[in-house]
This record gives structure tokens, C-alpha cells and sequence, in this order.
């Protein structure tokens, strides 16, 4: 298969002319040379935290406080989930990651709620799609055993010192919410030796030194943080000291688009759009250790093609500011997964 347009290649997303050749799903080369297409072509994102169960509420809640939305065991989300059977919920994961793989996510990072049922059932939901996730039990050993690590929900609400031993044991991703609401939990979830932390809304400074010395990533969610009213993370203070990757976060809150999520990040965070489009690939393929979120020989052709010649984005000037700040579902002409 070739694919051929302006193909924003390697890390830097330089904009070259030419076809991206791929075979038995891999990039095998890309070779610069005059084209008549007008496609942007562009890795397919990563979305590096979702919370997908809570599709069956969509925006549900309104003017209710973070704790009483998403806090477990009791906050509305948790309660409707309780209230919603199995074939409920699968179906509406299913919808939402439909949505994502049409609008150009090849995997997601989801924190999958209900322990060893939760994450039967979003396998479920995946059969058939040609998008990925990897599967991050909650509450239980038996669930970070049944998905593909664990995430924890953050280090005031419990201990999770043994599942984080567990997790480790099992050579598995350990990710956990931090610094969400304020700076307390921030310590206490790094001293769990995390994978990555989630939000990090409130870091001090000494939690941004301890993030750079010990090279923890970290996933930002900003449109779900001004949803929940506990402000926006500093992105650019936090791209300075690490790597950083982009989620949208609770269905019930955000549509899970990452088109929204980088537009509103590149329009918020101060850094150029060049690094918010890493952090909607790379940096969220890199947390996981999927061999995809680049353009280059190698990787795994996952990949998204826009038309350059939507009334959208005809006449853009900067195609990397174009795909990060302009473009959206309408522009996509193709989705390879």
C-alpha cells in the first residue's frame, strides 16, 4: 500500500512531499517526490487516558464538584455504572470507541472500572474494531491480571501499596491520578514509583524537580479539568521537566476526540503546536510501549490521512498548526489501523 501526500514525518513532523510506503503493516519507507494529492499525512493518535465506562452518562451531572462526579465508590459516575447492566455499557463503550477510531485514534490508555468484569467487558466492546487500548484494571490484583496493568485512582483514596508491588512483579504499567485538586497526593504517588502520573493540575515546584529527576511522564487532561472547575495543568512547565501525552478523559465529560483536546491544549498550554501533536502520539505510544505515534520506517502503519482541501483547511499555511488547532472529524479522509 502507498499513500501519498504531505507526509509529516519523525518526531519533528517535517512536512515532506512524497508517499508512505507501508507493507504487512509496517512503514517501510518514505519517499519524497512530487504528488497531485492534497492529504496530510500524519500518525493516527493515542489517547493516553480515558475513562470509556461512563459512556452510558454523557454529560450527565452538570454543576456537580469532581468529588461528587467521579470520587469512588459513590460519585455519580460510579453510581450509574452500578445501575447500568453489562450489555448497557458495552454497547456504549463500543459506540464511543467507534467514534474514536473514525476520528483517527489508533489506541487508547483506558483506567477500566468494575475489577476482572470491567475488563471483560470492554474487551467486548473492542471485538471487531481496529482500535487498540491497553487495559488498566482498578481496585483489584486480579484485575490489573486480567487487563494490562493497573490504574489507581489516586494515593488519598487508598493504599495501593501492594497492587503497585503486584503490578511490578508482573512487569505491567502502573499509572495513577496525582495533583488533580490540589498538591497533597502528588508525594505520596510518586513515592509509588508510578509508571506515569495522571492531571498533575497543581504541582509545587519541588514536585516538578522530583518529576524531571526521576524522568516520570505525565498524561494531561485539560479540557476535563476545566470541566471539573480545578484549573489547567501548567503544560508548558510540565513539557520543560518531561515527557508529556494527551487524554480526554471521562466520556461523561469530554467527547473523546483528540482533535478537540489538542486544540484546546496548543490554545492553553503556551508550547508549540509541533509538541502538542507528540503528546496526542509519541509521548502517549512511548508510555505504553506501542510501536506506533510516528511517521517513519519501522513503525506500525498507524496512520491518519486528512484532506488538505476541505474548505477547512484549504490555504493552510503550517500544516502541523493546521492538524493541531483546525482540523477534525469532517477532514479526516482515511484512517489506517
Amino acid at each position: 500500500m502507498e499513500l501519498e501526500g504531505l507526509v509529516l514525518r519523525g518526531r519533528a513532523f517535517d512536512p515532506v512531499e512524497g508517499r508512505v510506503v507501508v507493507d504487512d503493516g509496517e512503514i517501510v519507507a518514505i519517499e519524497e517526490t512530487e504528488t497531485d494529492s492534497d492529504a496530510i499525512i500524519c500518525p493516527a493518535f493515542v489517547n493516553a487516558h480515558t475513562h470509556i465506562g461512563d459512556s452510558i452518562a454523557k454529560e450527565a451531572g452538570a454543576g456537580l464538584s469532581l468529588d461528587d462526579l467521579v470520587a469512588p465508590p459513590d460519585g455519580l459516575k460510579h453510581r450509574l455504572l452500578r445501575a447500568a447492566s453489562t450489555k448497557e455499557k458495552v454497547e456504549a463503550m463500543r459506540r464511543s470507541l467507534r467514534f474514536m477510531q473514525r476520528s483517527g485514534t489508533a489506541r487508547t490508555v483506558e483506567f477500566r472500572e468494575g475489577g476482572v468484569d470491567g475488563v471483560r467487558a470492554i474487551r467486548d466492546a473492542l471485538d471487531g474494531l481496529d482500535i487498540e487500548a491497553t487495559v488498566l484494571g482498578r481496585e483489584t490484583v486480579a484485575a490489573m491480571e486480567a487487563g494490562d496493568g493497573f490504574g489507581a485512582s489516586g494515593a488519598r483514596d487508598d493504599d495501593f501499596e501492594e497492587r503497585r508491588t503486584a503490578t511490578r512483579a508482573a512487569d505491567k504499567p502502573f499509572g495513577i491520578h496525582a495533583g488533580e485538586r490540589d498538591p497533597h497526593d502528588l508525594s505520596p504517588a510518586l513515592d509509588l514509583d508510578p509508571t506515569f502520573l495522571v492531571h498533575v493540575v497543581h504541582p509545587e515546584p519541588h514536585h516538578l524537580d522530583r518529576i524531571e529527576r526521576e524522568s516520570v511522564p505525565v498524561v494531561v487532561c485539560p479540557r476535563s479539568n476545566l470541566v471539573t472547575g480545578v484549573g489547567t495543568p501548567p503544560i508548558a512547565d510540565l513539557c520543560d521537566r518531561t515527557s508529556v501525552a494527551l487524554g480526554t478523559d471521562n466520556v461523561m465529560l469530554n467527547s473523546p476526540s483528540m482533535f478537540r483536546e489538542m486544540e484546546f491544549a496548543s490554545k492553553v498550554g503556551g508550547v508549540p503546536a509541533e509538541e502538542v501533536l507528540r503528546m496526542a502520539t509519541i509521548n502517549g505510544a512511548d508510555l505504553v510501549d506501542a510501536n506506533c505515534g510516528l511517521v517513519e520506517p519501522g513503525r506500525d502503519a498507524k496512520l491518519l490521512v486528512l484532506d488538505g482541501d476541505t474548505d477547512n483547511l484549504a490555504g493552510a499555511r503550517d500544516p502541523v498548526r493546521a492538524v493541531v488547532r483546525r482540523a477534525g472529524v469532517d477532514d479526516v479522509q482515511r484512517v489506517v489501523l
